[in-house]
């Protein structure tokens, strides 16, 4: 298993890096995503339950939205219906409170961005947040402008199809369907989800699963956190 800041994993080697948000770059310090659900779940479905009632870390927020409305019993038709208006509910909830945002870089993550940036690799994301609510957590952590583009949960509810628009979008912007691509996340999820997409990937355990959960997934490196890479 590559997971050990010794192992022959040439993490450097690749043409573009796809980060995950939550976990991985920062930890946000604060309520508004958390509020945004909440509101968005009573103004649109008249539901009061808690978020974290239902898996949350390495979810995506459609998919939160399904699991806490399912748990309350709506039926699917109905959270089909209202899905629109809920995400719609969400993204202005986040934006009108975006001044509250206290996001915290996680360790090493600017050093790694620069070091990435400074070698001309592609930078992008692959977040389960909605694309409003992601770019204005980079924005308030001052990390936005390292990133070229996104991939997010607006229309698309599964990490895996996530990570693959990513993927897609990296290698239209290198220009070639075989430009090569990793993954650095923070859950098991982001691990399985980038094997689904047979792509390689970089766990960090700045979130909240520590390294052996994340070892179990068999990422290609495992790493206590961004700031290990330039050491390895």
């Amino acid at each position: 298993m590559k997971s050990s800041p010794k192992s022959q994993f040439r993490w450097d080697s690749f043409q573009a890096y796809l980060f995950d948000i939550d976990g991985t770059l920062l930890n946000s310090r604060d309520g508004v995503h958390y509020n945004a659900f909440h509101a968005a779940l009573e103004s649109v479905f008249r539901v009061r339950d808690r978020i974290e009632t239902v898996p949350v870390h390495g979810n995506t927020d459609p998919a939160i939205l399904r699991a806490v409305t399912r748990k309350a019993e709506i039926p699917e038709e109905t959270f089909v219906a209202g899905l629109p208006r809920a995400l719609e509910y969400m993204r202005q909830s986040a934006l009108e409170n975006c001044g509250e945002m206290r996001p915290e870089v996680c360790p090493g993550v600017r050093a790694v961005l620069d070091a990435l940036r400074s070698r001309s690799k592609l930078l992008g994301l692959v977040s389960g947040n909605l694309e409003a609510i992601g770019w204005a957590k980079l924005r308030a952590a001052g990390l936005r402008d390292y990133f070229a583009f996104g991939s997010f949960s607006d229309q698309r509810e599964s990490r895996r199809d996530i990570f693959a628009h990513g993927v897609a979008e990296a290698q239209r912007r290198l220009g070639s369907e075989n430009a090569s691509v990793c993954i650095v996340g923070d859950t098991p999820s982001d691990i399985m989800a980038a094997r689904e997409c047979g792509l390689p990937v970089i766990a960090v355990a700045t979130g909240p699963y520590a390294m052996d959960p994340l070892r179990a997934q068999s990422p290609d490196l495992c790493l206590s956190c961004c700031g290990d890479l330039l050491n390895n």
